[in-house]
């Protein structure tokens, strides 16, 4: 079997280290071979560039950018998969003219979020509604995501999210973590996300600063993109600095989590 994925991009997140584990695992079976294609040239999980795989990199000039159709199909043609395999709702878009052109079955995959607004102002469910009649199966991690998308239950799949354990195996020591962040108190509480407004910084460390004034033996780490800018260094006063370690992007978030209270 071969199998054609296609994602946006490969930042650190959700859908991004699902699809990541997922290859991770297909290698190890010998009946299925598989491409990607994703449409940014900044890949977070570098595991990927050392699989044994043809990458191809679908960047656009403008947000309409209506070559990659073009694009996408030529892939598509040379590469002949029996499924191709989209992980968010512009793919989807992308993925169904060529779909229905060379006969490949598609795997919809934009169920990832479970949407408050489900009308054509969100663009991910109207992208939802185009393109699910053209899908062979839609898969989502959450009941509640696939029925907020009203996803046709005769080909809807749940999978929820697995773990793989093997990430576990080497983690460095707490001591040495703290060490690392200077952080003498006793407790440690994290967040471990992307710093936007769908994650919720504000209330997690609103939370925080309440605690600080009944106690001072906690430090508090966020840990994610964006989570070292100046926005959310405005979100933490003068006075509680010393409790806060906005460490960004990290490689080491296991680790780093492990060090948590």
């Amino acid at each position: 079997m071969r199998i054609l994925f296609f994602i946006d991009c490969l930042n650190s997140g959700g859908k991004e280290r699902r699809l990541t584990e997922l290859m991770k695992a297909l290698i190890e079976v010998s009946y299925i071979e598989f491409e990607l294609v994703v449409m940014s040239k900044d890949i977070y999980y570098k595991e990927i560039l050392a699989m044994p795989i043809n990458i191809y990199y679908l960047t656009r000039k403008t947000k309409k950018d209506l070559s990659i159709l073009e694009k996408f199909y030529n892939i598509c043609r040379k590469y002949n998969p029996d499924v191709v395999h989209c992980w968010d709702s512009m793919t989807a878009v992308y993925s169904v003219p060529a779909c229905k052109l060379l006969n490949i079955h598609l795997v919809n995959g934009l169920v990832i979020d479970t949407p408050s607004i489900t009308n054509v102002l969100n663009k991910h469910w109207l992208r939802a509604k185009l393109t699910f009649p053209f899908s062979s199966a839609i898969v989502g991690n959450s009941e509640a995501g696939l029925a907020a998308y009203n996803a046709p239950k005769n080909k809807s799949f749940l999978i929820y999210n697995g773990f793989d354990f093997k990430r576990i195996d080497n983690l460095i020591d707490k001591k040495i973590i703290r060490q690392q962040l200077k952080i003498s108190t006793t407790f440690v509480v994290g967040m471990v996300a992307s710093f936007s407004k769908y994650k919720d910084y504000e209330t997690y460390f609103n939370a925080a600063q309440l605690l600080l004034l009944q106690r001072n033996d906690i430090t508090f780490i966020a840990i994610g993109n964006n989570t070292d800018s100046v926005l959310a260094q405005d979100l933490i006063n003068d006075s509680n600095r010393e409790h806060f370690r906005l460490l960004g992007k990290r490689t080491d978030v296991e680790s780093l989590i492990n060090t948590m209270d």
